[in-house]
């Protein structure tokens, strides 16, 4: 079985589970090297409230098979950071797989890395990828070539499942589900905005603006920051 080598971007404000769905189901590709890389081995705070360890700094990995960046709060900040920028290029301008969870996709749009690729994105936000030169579909996994973007937040662990059927093949990717009984049975059928209804979008936008009012000025300052104009 060959070897994986996987960076996983590890940000302040990162929404955990974009982060550690997937990493549980790469971690079982096998005969994997699994990073967490931040810019310091410093605990990063994320937006649950609690902190990760990152296990690598950008000076650590400067090359991975997979290159994955989940989303979050922080994004924005994110794409703000020369030296975060300047390691997502690095690494993903060879990575055999370049891929993103949630609002991960914008911060891979805003280096660069998804111009001319289709992507997909967390619902709120996916409107923006066009903002970076990809171009949105609505779906839960967007494979476009090496580029693999998921949807919201669990949308990770589809994705992953996803890529290790392309990396080690269906029988593998199975087992992993099969060992991660990831067999989904929600309580409530209101986990798209085409099932949730009028109030429960308005509940949410209302906790969005609360969180992060300033989310839509800020990307659009970041693309033009970085030179974007699309």
């Amino acid at each position: 079985m060959s070897p994986v080598s996987i960076a996983f971007l590890l940000f302040p404000g990162v929404t955990q589970l974009d982060l550690t769905g997937p990493a549980q189901v790469l971690s079982r590709l096998g005969n994997v090297k699994l990073d967490l890389v931040w810019k310091s081995r410093e605990p990063v705070m994320t937006d649950a409230g609690f902190a990760i360890m990152p296990t690598a700094t950008f000076t650590d990995i400067a090359t991975a098979d997979i290159l994955c960046v989940p989303g979050g709060i922080g994004v924005t900040d994110v794409m703000m950071d020369d030296a975060a920028m300047i390691w997502l290029r690095q690494v993903g301008k060879d990575a055999k797989w370049v891929t993103s969870v949630c609002t991960g996709s914008l911060i891979l749009g805003a280096a660069g890395l998804l111009k001319g690729y289709k992507a997909t994105s967390h619902w709120a936000w996916h409107h923006q990828l066009a903002l970076f030169g990809a171009e949105p579909v609505k779906a839960r996994t967007v494979f476009d070539r090496n580029r693999v973007t998921g949807g919201g937040v669990t949308a990770g662990i589809d994705f992953a499942l996803a890529l290790t059927s392309e990396i080690r093949g269906e029988a593998h990717a199975r087992l992993v589900q099969l060992s991660l009984e990831y067999d989904p049975a929600p309580p409530f059928d209101s986990g798209s905005p085409e099932k949730a209804g009028k109030a429960l979008l308005a509940t949410y936008a209302e906790r969005m603006a609360r969180l992060a009012p300033n989310r839509e000025v800020e990307l659009k300052e970041a693309a033009a920051h970085l030179g974007f104009t699309g």
